[in-house]
C-alpha cells in the first residue's frame, strides 16, 4: 500500500467513487459531481490546503489501484481531524484500515500531532467501525454539530493519542444469524420498526415492562432511534439484540435481548413478541437460541459469559414459565420494584442460570 499525491491519473476513480450512494449520503460532496469537481480536487484543494498548511490529503494506491482517500485537517495546537472514503471496490477489505494507520503514523511523526479527532454522522456505521479498528475511542453524540446539505447531523467523536495502540479498545459484537427450523435470529433492521412499534404499544407489553410504558405513546416518529440504539449497544459491547423472525418471510415476530453485559463474564436476558407469534412457542425456541449462543465458548463464535441474569414482575406467569424451562434458577425478590399501569407496584422475581448448569 501506497500513501501518494492526488494525480490526474486518479481523476476518473475518484469520479467513479463519488457516484456512490454511500459517498453522497455521508459527505457534504457535491451532487451531481461531475469530472470536473474531480479536477477541482486533484489540482486545487489538495494542494491548496498542503500550501497553506490547513490540511494533508493523500491518494491511497493498493494493488495497482486507486483506492480512496485520507486525510489531516489540522485543528491547531497539535491536533488534527481525520477524513476518509473508499472507493466501493475496495470497501470490506481491511485496506481502509491500513491505509488509516498509515497516515496516523505519518501525522504523529512528521505533524507532530498529539491527537486526532475523527466525527461522522450518526447512523454512519462504516466509519465508526474503521474508527474503532483502528484504536479511536467513542466519546459520545454531540448533537447538531456537522453541516450537512439539508441541515445540520448529530455527530459521533472520538479521539486518538499520540503513543495509544491503533487496536480496538472494546469488543464490537457482531449479532449472527442463528437458524431453526420454527424460528430465525437476525440483527435487526430499520424494517422491523413498524411492528417494534406495535409491540411497544401493546397493552400487555405496557403493562409489565416499566420503561416501555413511561415513553409511551409509542410512534414511528419517537422509536425512530430504536435500531440504531440498539446497534450502539453491540458497537459498544454492552448488549446484544436479535430480531425473531419468520424463516420463510423474514417478518419480525419478536425479540430476544442481552444487556449490562460484562464481556465473557455476564449479561440480562429480556424479551418480548408480538401480538400475532403468541402462544406458539416462538419466544420459547428464541430465547433458548440465545442462552447457547450466550455460553458457547468465546473463542468458537459465542459470547463466553459465565452467567445470565433475568427478572419477571410477580404476576407474569409466562415469563416465569419461559424462564424455569430454560433452566434458570429464582435467586431472589426485588421488591416493589415494577410499577403497574394503576399506580401500584408488584414485586421483580431474580433469577440467573450458570454456564455449569446446562449440558
Amino acid at each position: 500500500m501506497t500513501l501518494r499525491w492526488p494525480s490526474d491519473d486518479d481523476l476518473e476513480a475518484i469520479w467513479e467513487q463519488c457516484q456512490d450512494a454511500e459517498m453522497q449520503r455521508w459527505t457534504t460532496i457535491p451532487v451531481p459531481y461531475s469530472r470536473d469537481d474531480a479536477r477541482m480536487f486533484v489540482r486545487h484543494l489538495v494542494p491548496g490546503a498542503w500550501a497553506t498548511g490547513d490540511g494533508w490529503t493523500f491518494a491511497i494506491e493498493a494493488e495497482g489501484r486507486f483506492v480512496g482517500s485520507v486525510s489531516l485537517r489540522d485543528l491547531g495546537a497539535g491536533r488534527a481531524e481525520l477524513g476518509y472514503g473508499a472507493h466501493p471496490w475496495a470497501r470490506g477489505r481491511g485496506l481502509m484500515a491500513r491505509a488509516v494507520r498509515l497516515l496516523l503514523e505519518w501525522g504523529f511523526l512528521e505533524r507532530d500531532l498529539r491527537s486526532v479527532l475523527w466525527q461522522a454522522d450518526r447512523g454512519n456505521w462504516a466509519s465508526r467501525r474503521l474508527a474503532w479498528r483502528v484504536g479511536f475511542t467513542h466519546d459520545g453524540l454531540v448533537r447538531d454539530a456537522l453541516p450537512r446539505r439539508d441541515g445540520l447531523a448529530d455527530a459521533w467523536v472520538g479521539t486518538l493519542r499520540r503513543g495509544e495502540e491503533m487496536t480496538p479498545r472494546t469488543p464490537w459484537l457482531d449479532v449472527p444469524v442463528v437458524r431453526h427450523p420454527d424460528v430465525v435470529l437476525r440483527p435487526l433492521q430499520p424494517a422491523d420498526l413498524p411492528r417494534i412499534v406495535e409491540v411497544r404499544s401493546d397493552p400487555e407489553v405496557q403493562h409489565w415492562l416499566q420503561g416501555h410504558r413511561e415513553s409511551a405513546p409509542h410512534t414511528l416518529a419517537s422509536n425512530a432511534q430504536f435500531v440504531d440504539d440498539r446497534l450502539e449497544a453491540a458497537a459498544s459491547g454492552t448488549g446484544l439484540d436479535w430480531a425473531v423472525a419468520d424463516p420463510m418471510t423474514d417478518e419480525y415476530l419478536g425479540q430476544v435481548t442481552l444487556t449490562g453485559l460484562v464481556h465473557r463474564r455476564e449479561a440480562e436476558l429480556a424479551y418480548w413478541a408480538h401480538q400475532d407469534a403468541r402462544g406458539r412457542g416462538l419466544t420459547r425456541t428464541a430465547a433458548g437460541l440465545a442462552v447457547r449462543h450466550c455460553f458457547v465458548p468465546w473463542e468458537d463464535g459465542g459470547l463466553g459469559l459465565h452467567r445470565l441474569r433475568a427478572e419477571a414482575a410477580d404476576g407474569n406467569d409466562s415469563s416465569h414459565r419461559l424462564l424455569r424451562h430454560l433452566g434458570f434458577t429464582r435467586t431472589g425478590v426485588s421488591r416493589q420494584d415494577t410499577l403497574l399501569p394503576d399506580g401500584s407496584r408488584a414485586d421483580s422475581v431474580t433469577y440467573d442460570l450458570l454456564a455449569t448448569d446446562l449440558d
